[in-house]
């Protein structure tokens, strides 16, 4: 088999944390590289933002990352990429070295280039959405913060044309029937993934000595510094934490890891210095230490050296920051909201709190510092739970997929490629 892989807004081969990279990068490079393991061949075409990379880099044998040309080869606003799609199309004909079997695409640009590459080869598409515009838009807390019509409408076109749609749980599966008319016969659910070797329980000990950090309490976040992470939220719970301490010695302090890099000796960037600013006009700047992104092969260290990985978003895809903390047995404290509230389970692999709850999450944080016991046994089942979600299982289910279309028992193989409407889906009022 031959895969053609779309990620055209960031590339998987990025460093995590900054303004475009997360658990999308980790998804594309994880599952790639899995599924070059099984022999099956891969290139994945991303938007080149520096004209210093390679064109072509191999990230195992078998499973190329091409760098295309579309646009100022430069960082560049997501928002502004639609009008570069066409140039990004002409790019992958040019580098691909085809042909291919199948396209998996992944964000709703991808999508965009993927359903015009779909009729030029010729060959199914499977797309991914990661997030999607109508739910950002509901939990957006001022119009800046809201995705505009086109990427909607694009959205829309893509869930009802793609071959295939994967969703990472059974709620995003309904969201897509009810919001996007998408045909529930053409949507399979599967999950998301961590690498269970390298996310595993260490000592905390070991991981605070490793770090250079003392025994005193403290909680993680991670995840890039956008409003929909819900870091403002943490804050205040923090504030609300520091009020009710019975001494300083019992105050935990709050790891940030995330927003983009920079070199030491230079200013850092705005998302760090709006961070920054909100931590000193709340007063917490003794317990709050902005660290900036973080090597994924370092995080394991930070996780086990924490009491609970604390994420507050106001909407989550899957949570795969959720899900590396729990494979390292540190409970999760996270918003009942989107994939968080299918990868943590509430009261066994950590607890669910209301989004945007402040008071509520400070006295969940609380009662996990006061109760070790009841910690130490949340953190023993959420390692237990972690076990579920391998890159190998996910790949698993995406293979099993990827053989019904090849295979033609996929219900859209049966000639609705080049139509917008055989699978009707209800109708909204």
């Amino acid at each position: 088999m031959r895969l053609a892989v779309l990620s055209v807004h960031t590339c998987p081969l990025a460093s995590l944390g900054g303004k475009e990279t997360g658990g999308m990068n980790v998804y594309v490079r994880e599952t790639c590289a899995e599924l070059g393991r099984r022999g099956v061949r891969v290139d994945v075409f991303t938007r080149s933002q520096d004209p210093a990379v390679p064109r072509r880099v191999e990230l195992i044998p078998g499973v190329v990352v091409h760098h295309v040309p579309a646009g100022p080869e430069t960082p560049y606003p997501k928002y502004g990429l639609l009008q570069y799609m066409g140039e990004f199309v002409q790019g992958v004909m040019h580098q691909a070295p085809g042909p291919y079997d199948l396209l998996f695409t992944h964000y709703w640009l991808s999508g965009v280039a993927g359903l015009d590459l779909r009729n030029k080869w010729g060959i199914p598409m499977v797309h991914m959405f990661h997030t999607m515009g109508w739910i950002k838009n509901l939990v957006a807390k001022d119009q800046g913060e809201k995705e505009g019509e086109t990427r909607l409408i694009w959205e829309e076109r893509v869930a009802r044309e793609a071959d295939a749609l994967v969703a990472p749980h059974p709620l995003e599966r309904a969201q897509l029937v009810w919001q996007y008319r998408a045909c529930p016969g053409r949507i399979r659910v599967v999950p998301c993934g961590v690498d269970l070797s390298l996310f595993r329980p260490i000592d905390p000990a070991e991981a605070r000595r490793a770090l250079g950090l003392d025994n005193s309490p403290r909680l993680i976040f991670v995840g890039r510094l956008d409003p929909i992470k819900g870091l403002d939220t943490l804050l205040k719970a923090m504030v609300l934490l520091k009020g009710k301490a019975g001494s300083p010695g019992a105050l935990p302090s709050l790891l940030v890891v995330g927003g983009p890099p920079w070199e030491a000796g230079t200013e850092p960037p705005p998302e760090i210095l709006k961070a920054s600013k909100q931590v000193q006009d709340l007063g917490i700047q003794d317990m709050v230490h902005l660290l900036g992104p973080r090597q994924q092969n370092s995080l394991p260290l930070y996780y086990s050296a924490s009491l609970a990985c604390v994420l507050p978003s106001r909407y989550e895809s899957f949570g795969m920051a959720a899900l590396e903390a729990m494979a390292c047995g540190v409970p999760v404290v996270a918003s009942r909201v989107g994939g968080l509230s299918y990868t943590v389970l509430d009261g066994e692999s950590g607890i669910l709190v209301p989004e945007g709850d402040a008071e509520a999450l400070a006295n969940t944080i609380r009662d996990l510092i006061e109760r070790p016991g009841w910690r130490a046994q949340m953190g023993a089942r959420a390692s237990r739970r972690a076990q579920r979600f391998s890159w190998p299982g996910v790949v698993d289910g995406l293979m099993v997929l990827f053989e019904e279309l090849l295979g033609g028992t996929n219900p859209l193989s049966e000639g609705h490629r080049r139509t917008t409407a055989v699978c009707q889906s209800p109708s909204r009022s």
